[in-house]
């Protein structure tokens, strides 16, 4: 039976105070994910095209991102320091395959394990004594935890879900066929006409339209809600009645920052039970293949 560590169980009550649903830790993931492959400035948005440092920079980059998210203090030996706990943080490409320095041994881990093309993540604590440490291995005296010693972490999140990039859920010929056009509204079009139905960021707009004004071009005024309106094609956003809309419709509910695209068609004998709802004074439900295309309503005012 493990012996109570009570600094340990200070700083996972702690956490799980101040982050009880873990949005703020995904968060700051995401947010390293997203500033590592730039995606408005590159158009990347796999973790295979980016380069061996900026892989390796990631585990300092999601350390610095935590910290701006807590507010944690600086450690005088370690990253943080928790309620006055040294804790170290690290982060591995791995699950628990963190590589812990001379100066962390015996002392607190906050480990993370994060993964984009799963979209999971993962987060836990283990004190890193002596029988949890297998034997040191390379020349700057870092070791990793042993098979007893991943038994030990407690874990805060375990395989929770990470906000996805859609554009890793996505065919490859979607993929090309977003990408082809060397028009920034174009890419924009075919994005929300390719993936319908799913959660679009603006991060991930920002990445198809590579310009600085990207949220131009998914707007009405001639922005995408303009061009695919007439194939029936429209586009919710954040705003609270295009939530409910969307919400209406068995659609993703859209939140900041984000929206979901759908073709719509008036509703019809042959759609059944399907669920509706009234815009522009019709009412309309979610195209089905069979249904014509035909211009799409106007979106509620926003709200």
């Amino acid at each position: 039976m493990t012996a109570p560590d009570p600094e340990l169980e200070a700083v996972h009550t702690y956490l799980t105070v101040v982050d009880p649903g873990g949005e703020r830790i995904a968060g700051a993931i995401r947010r390293t994910f997203d500033m590592l492959l730039d995606g408005q400035h590159t158009g990347r948005f796999r973790w295979e095209q980016l380069h061996k440092t900026e892989k390796t920079h990631c585990g300092t980059l999601i350390e610095i991102n935590l910290q701006r998210e807590f507010r944690f203090a600086d450690g005088k030996i370690l990253d943080y320091s928790i309620n006055g706990i040294e804790v170290d943080c690290k982060y591995s490409q791995k699950l628990a395959d963190w590589m812990i320095p001379p100066e962390a041994a015996g002392r607190i881990l906050l480990g993370l394990w994060a993964s984009d093309i799963k979209g999971r993540w993962s987060a836990g604590l283990v004190r890193a004594s002596e029988e949890r440490l297998n034997p040191a291995g390379n020349r700057d005296a870092k070791r990793t935890l042993s098979r007893h010693g991943r038994q030990e972490i407690l874990w805060l999140f375990k395989e929770a879900p990470l906000k996805e990039n859609v554009l890793l859920r996505l065919p490859n010929d979607d993929i090309d066929a977003i990408f082809r056009s060397t028009s920034g509204q174009k890419r924009i079009n075919e994005l929300f006409r390719r993936a319908q139905g799913r959660v679009i960021s603006r991060t991930v707009v920002a990445t198809v339209a590579m310009q600085e004004d990207y949220m131009k071009r998914v707007r009405g005024n001639g922005g995408a809600r303009t061009a695919l309106r007439p194939e029936g094609i429209v586009i919710f956003g954040q705003y609270g009645n295009h939530v409910q809309t969307a919400a209406n419709l068995g659609l993703p509910r859209p939140s900041y920052g984000e929206f979901v695209s759908i073709r719509l068609a008036r509703r019809r004998t042959h759609h059944g039970a399907a669920a509706w709802v009234e815009l522009d004074g019709q009412q309309w439900v979610v195209a089905t293949q069979g249904d014509p295309i035909e211009p799409g309503p106007k979106l509620p005012n926003i709200s």
